[in-house]
């Protein structure tokens, strides 16, 4: 059972080793956990899982593999009110089905009929008309069919005792092939990290404190800087044109961003970077920063993000006078030529989907100007963005 368990992880896509997969047969020899099946999914998932982006493929997996094993709990009663049926049944019931419980004698008749089993049942029944179990035409139960029965334990719960862990996937957004949300973007995110300590000693050093006590024979207390992220990063969002049909996944990266990176300055373009920048969207004509003031401002050592489709007329990136928005005195390929010079590390994240980059020219001249690093808007693209910025 355990070896299926294993390949099927495999098979899903799930980077599990023979090694982890032997500690994991270790652990339960010597019973570090209880013999249930909760146990064993966490036991299992902290030893084999080694990335947040597999808890999906893994849980959906461990659903597959160890399906039907859980029990119905005591005192299930108390998770079915009669009251919640009788709305649910308004929603998701027809007026046929409504009638043949009416033809039972009501809610009121059923919900004594289920207690009566709870009491007489004492093990996990399969199959048959009668029992609480599974895949039968019991009115009690889950995976069957009964007209006017009451489904125990197969998808909602209210105080989630009716459905496993597993079942729930709370990971799921985490998986690299979903769509992108704030709280994957964090994830991915976090790999760009250089911690340092330093700034004023505010926190205690603990193993510092012991050594020095343990020398000295007498309490020598040692303070330290914070551990602090020293990233720097620098964030150009185009904004405005076809970029409007992305505002949602660049709020959740602009979101994301303010939470990972404390030392962080932003600024907006429009399809190219020209001369001149802006802080505000409202004001961006009448409050327009000079480029140039951003290049000196901001030294070498920051990390630069450009966020675009990169979709235009290949003239607003090669041409004097290429922009749609006003007469730019030299070309965007010049102003994006100058910021690669001056920094080390340049990603470009387009959100456009990375299949259709080639029908857009545009999009390949921008690649070539940033020396091609420019990765799609999506997990798998940002973690890649975020390792080619920490080299």
């Amino acid at each position: 059972m355990f070896m299926r368990f294993f390949t099927e992880l495999r098979q899903a896509r799930v980077p599990v080793t023979l090694k982890e997969y032997l500690m994991l047969m270790e652990g339960l020899d010597k019973g570090v956990i209880d013999r249930s099946v909760d146990d064993f999914y966490y036991l299992s998932r902290a030893a084999l899982v080694k990335d947040e982006k597999n808890i999906d493929k893994f849980d959906q997996v461990f659903g597959h593999v160890f399906k039907g094993l859980e029990r119905v709990e005591d005192g299930i009663t108390a998770d079915i009110p009669a009251e919640w049926l009788k709305k649910i049944s308004e929603k998701f019931l027809t007026e046929e089905e409504k009638a043949q419980i009416e033809a039972m004698g009501g809610f009121d008749k059923l919900m004594e009929a289920l207690a009566e089993r709870l009491k007489e049942q004492k093990e996990r029944h399969e199959g048959g008309n009668k029992a609480i179990g599974t895949g039968g035409t019991s009115p009690f139960g889950t995976h069957g069919y009964h007209p006017e029965g009451i489904r125990i334990g197969q998808e909602k719960g209210r105080h989630g005792k009716a459905i496993k862990v597993w079942d729930k996937r709370e990971y799921k957004n985490l998986d690299d092939q979903v769509e992108l949300g704030t709280r994957n973007i964090k994830v991915a995110l976090r790999r760009l990290r250089k911690w340092v300590r330093d700034g004023a000693a505010e926190e205690l050093d603990m193993d510092g404190t012991i050594r020095g006590t343990a020398e000295k024979g007498y309490l020598d207390i040692h303070m330290r800087p914070e551990r602090r992220n020293k990233i720097s990063v620098l964030i150009f969002f185009d904004i405005g044109g076809s970029m409007d049909s992305h505002i949602k996944v660049c709020e959740e990266l602009f979101s994301a961003a303010r939470a990972e990176f404390k030392n962080m300055e932003f600024y907006y373009f429009h399809n190219c970077l020209y001369e001149a920048v802006w802080k505000d969207n409202r004001r961006r004509h009448a409050e327009k920063i000079p480029t140039w003031d951003v290049l000196h401002k901001f030294p070498h050592d920051y990390k630069v993000i450009f966020v675009g489709d990169a979709t235009m007329s290949p003239y607003e990136i090669t041409y004097p006078g290429g922009s749609v928005e006003h007469w730019n005195e030299e070309a965007g390929a010049i102003w994006l030529d100058r910021v690669s010079q001056i920094y080390e590390h340049v990603v470009w994240l387009n959100p456009t989907a990375e299949r259709h980059w080639d029908y857009t020219p545009s999009i390949g001249v921008i690649k070539q100007l940033v020396n091609d690093r420019m990765f799609p808007l999506t997990l798998d693209g940002l973690e890649k963005a975020m390792k080619e910025l920490a080299r």
